[in-house]
Order: C-alpha cells, then sequence, then structure tokens
C-alpha cells in the first residue's frame, strides 16, 4: 500500500464507456480512487452500491469517486447498468494502476493461494497527493467510510 503524503501515481485507463482518464484529469477535486476484484461479486457489488447510494453527497463535498478492476470495459458497462453506478469504474487488465498503487498482492482464497486485488481505498487531495489510505477495507463500509474522511 502506498504511503500518505506521497504523490499518487499517474494513470491513463478507459472508462466503462471506452473514455480515456487520467489522474491530471481531476486536479482541483479530491478523488476517491478504489480499487476491488470483480464486477458482480457479493462484496464488490455491496462496495459499488455504497458508493452510489452516497454519491450525491461525495458530490456536495467535490469530490469524485473512481472503482478500478482488471475487468474489461464491456463487463464494467454491464455492472454500471445493472446496479444504476452514476461513477466512473476503469479498467485495467494489464494491471498497470493497480500495480502502481500496491494493491496486487498475494491472497489466500478456500485454501488456495494466488495473485488478486486487495480492496483498497485512497483518497487523492486537489494537487494529487495521497491524504488516507486504507487497505482491506470492509466493502458495506467503505463508502460511508471514505465520505467521513471528507469532513
Amino acid at each position: 500500500m502506498l504511503e500518505t503524503g506521497t504523490k499518487a501515481p499517474s494513470f491513463s485507463l478507459p472508462d466503462q464507456n471506452g473514455e480515456m482518464h487520467t489522474l491530471e484529469r481531476y486536479r482541483g477535486k479530491k478523488v476517491i480512487l478504489y480499487f476491488y476484484s470483480k464486477d458482480n461479486t457479493q462484496g464488490c457489488t455491496k462496495q459499488a452500491c455504497g458508493f452510489a447510494g452516497l454519491y450525491p453527497q461525495f458530490l456536495e463535498k467535490g469530490a469524485v469517486v473512481i472503482g478500478v478492476s482488471k475487468d474489461t470495459q464491456a463487463s464494467h458497462k454491464k455492472f454500471e447498468e445493472k446496479y444504476s453506478l452514476p461513477f466512473t469504474l476503469l479498467s485495467d487488465p494489464q494491471l498497470s494502476c493497480i500495480q502502481a498503487y500496491d494493491v496486487w498482492k498475494e491472497k489466500k482464497m478456500y485454501g488456495k493461494t494466488g495473485m488478486g486485488v486487495v480492496r483498497t481505498a485512497y483518497l487523492i487531495d486537489e494537487q494529487g497527493i495521497i491524504i488516507r489510505a486504507f487497505e482491506k477495507v470492509k466493502a458495506a463500509e467503505n463508502a460511508a467510510q471514505m465520505l467521513g474522511e471528507l469532513d
């Protein structure tokens, strides 16, 4: 996990609509950048729907929400439509952003060890500096936790 006080790594990734996004595009706004493992899984759906439910409050506080996983743009589009997600989902199948933010780790599931995304959320300030970092966040609580960090 990256340390608070450090410059957030730049990225250039497509969203669910094929539009390219960079961190620099959001200068002047706080960015909630959260990493999750897979569209349409139980935990990731709870997390995304939590952010969707609180999204107007994030906007009121001048923050944008961006989710990142290694899923395809098509998968993200279906996920967005199924749950009416109002925020950007970035597709990172090459793991460039995922690795830059140090969230690609060894994980154990059902007795097997493999590599995967550790559910992590970063709060990045208006100048692109990481001001809060949370690793192994609880999916259902993450949106409220991040909203609280904006106060």
